[in-house]
């Protein structure tokens, strides 16, 4: 006998899956999706008392579904928060409040004595003690920033923002703390009022505003006031944004205050680029930009990236890379070399809000060794602790999660396993006559399917092959001799549960359409149509 639903352990279904739509799916779309699943699933189908009370509970499960999916406000904070978020904002028992924290570290080294040392002979005739050319070169750091801000929702339309910094240089320090209150207008815009005190400068006051004039321009402006002995300073910045196309945005950027200048800029941003062309014209900077981001489509997130920029103050060109060295961690390096700048090498790791920045002064002239060292230098060192210690470390990581999830998750598995039976026992009826609809007119049939963790490597033959067995909940998906899943987890859909959690998982499956065998493997977040010409078996002898 099959368990019945506690709705506090079903918190990880997907609505989406349940009802095998598109996370983009439309009204129609859904609306389809659930009368078809309130036709399989309708209590009264059924005379047997336990069938009857199981179909009940699934029909008030994909009832819930389609009423959050349906309503936009709920699909929204569904998609944000999930079911338990959703559930907890909807019957007010309490204001989730999302602190976003953000803070940075910057610690800036002079390591120039690496490759600006006097020769030992001209210390010595300089009446030095000899021993400077020979000793170890001399590094140290010359600056460092400190700064941390706190974003918390005071209401569903006022937020309170609380910033700080700290920074010293060469021995001398300050710092300042802002304190920012936003508050949402309209649909269309926002406003935030500033106030702010510190030892560089006296106390400060500032209004920002932004609103979208149309559905493609947005426009914000930023005024302040800094109080200080000398007498007030005023500044005024102003932009105007617009998107060119769907991935394009084009930027007007006008200063006016202690430095004053016009910029524009055009950013092109897709799936596999970044793209940056900038001009400014300004007081006492001005100059012209360009910068350009490759994304590999990898588990890494992997970016490389060049830009160069001149103006009057020079010529920098700078080239790195980044990428994903756990979870919650990227890693990335850059390269610049400039006249008169020199050459530096600037290390940054973001580890979920927080970001770590080293920028490291090599050189003031432009020497090719340093260049080289610079850029050769980081990747052997990155090649060697990503062999030696990340992945060894996040293999282990990996393993404890992945067995704290199985022992957390066993009870939960052995009742969306009941769950499935059921489902699978209501659905039989419905599946006979699909059958009979496809074998009349020599249709699409599921003569096998299974689900799970498939060992196919010979080197884990040691390995046990967990999969359930999904004939009959695919059969039931089958309309007009289509099979349609979309991109989302094919544990979440009616009849189907997670047999290895936290693993890999796939879909194997043998069909017949017109009384030729297909056959087809796919993974458990592949979309899937069926019938398909290259899944014919006769194709592959």
């Amino acid at each position: 006998m099959a368990a019945a639903l506690d709705e506090d352990e079903i918190d990880n279904d997907d609505y989406y899956s349940l009802l095998n739509v598109r996370k983009e799916a439309t009204q129609d779309e859904l609306k389809a999706s659930y009368r078809r699943l309130c036709m399989l699933y309708h209590p009264d189908k059924h005379r047997d008392p336990e069938l009857k009370r199981q179909a009940e509970q699934l029909f008030n499960l994909v009832h819930q579904a389609y009423e959050v999916l349906s309503d936009p406000q709920s699909r929204a904070i569904y998609d944000v928060y999930g079911k338990r978020g959703f559930r907890t904002l909807k019957k007010n028992v309490l204001l989730i409040v999302h602190c976003l924290t953000q803070g940075t570290i910057s610690v800036g080294i002079d390591a120039t004595d690496l490759f600006d040392r006097y020769e030992e002979d001209y210390e010595e005739i300089s009446g030095g003690d000899g021993g400077g050319g020979g000793g170890l070169p001399h590094i140290e750091i010359n600056k460092m920033h400190i700064s941390q801000s706190i974003e918390a929702p005071l209401t569903t339309t006022d937020t309170a923002i609380l910033s700080g910094s700290l920074s010293t240089h060469n021995g001398n320090g300050g710092g300042n703390i802002n304190l920012a209150l936003r508050r949402v207008t309209s649909a269309k815009g926002w406003g935030e009022v500033e106030f702010g005190a510190g030892d560089t400068h006296g106390p400060l006051f500032g209004l920002k505003i932004f609103r979208n004039l149309t559905s493609r321009c947005f426009t914000t402006a930023h005024c302040g006031m800094q109080f200080s002995s000398r007498g007030i300073r005023p500044g005024l910045t102003t932009m105007l944004a617009r998107h060119l196309d769907k991935n394009t945005m084009g930027y007007l950027q006008w200063r006016w205050g202690t430095q004053s200048s016009m910029n524009t800029s055009i950013v092109r941003d897709t799936k596999s680029s970044h793209f940056t062309f900038a001009v400014q014209l300004g007081i006492p900077h001005t100059f012209i930009m360009m910068s350009y981001q490759y994304k590999f489509q990898d588990d890494d997130q992997t970016k490389i990236k060049g830009s160069v920029k001149s103006g009057f103050f020079g010529t920098v060109v700078e080239y790195g890379a980044e990428t994903k060295i756990s979870r919650h961690s990227i890693l990335g390096a850059t390269v610049s070399v400039g006249v008169p700048q020199g050459v530096s090498l600037k290390i940054k790791l973001n580890r979920a809000s927080q970001t770590y920045f080293f920028p490291i002064h090599l050189t003031d002239q432009l020497l090719p060794s340093a260049v080289f060292y610079a850029t050769v230098g980081p990747l052997v060192f990155y090649l060697a602790i990503q062999r030696l210690v990340i992945r060894p470390y996040v293999r282990a990581q990996q393993e404890q999660e992945l067995e704290k999830q199985r022992e957390s998750s066993a009870s939960d598995i052995a009742k969306k396993k009941q769950e499935a039976e059921a489902a699978v026992m209501l659905m039989q009826e419905s599946v006979r006559r699909i059958i009979e609809a496809e074998e009349s007119r020599m249709g699409l049939i599921i003569l096998n399917a299974w689900y799970g963790k498939f060992v196919t490597d010979n080197s884990r033959k040691h390995e046990r092959a967990r999969v359930i067995d999904v004939t009959v909940p695919l059969q039931c998906l089958v309309k007009d001799s289509k099979l349609i899943l979309t991109e989302a987890s094919k544990a979440g859909l009616p009849g189907f549960y997670d047999p290895c959690v936290g693993e890999e998982k796939s879909l194997k499956m043998l069909y017949q359409f017109r009384g030729v065998m297909h056959q087809c493997l796919c993974g458990d977040t592949e979309a899937l149509r069926i019938p398909k010409q290259s899944h014919r078996i006769d194709n592959d002898s």
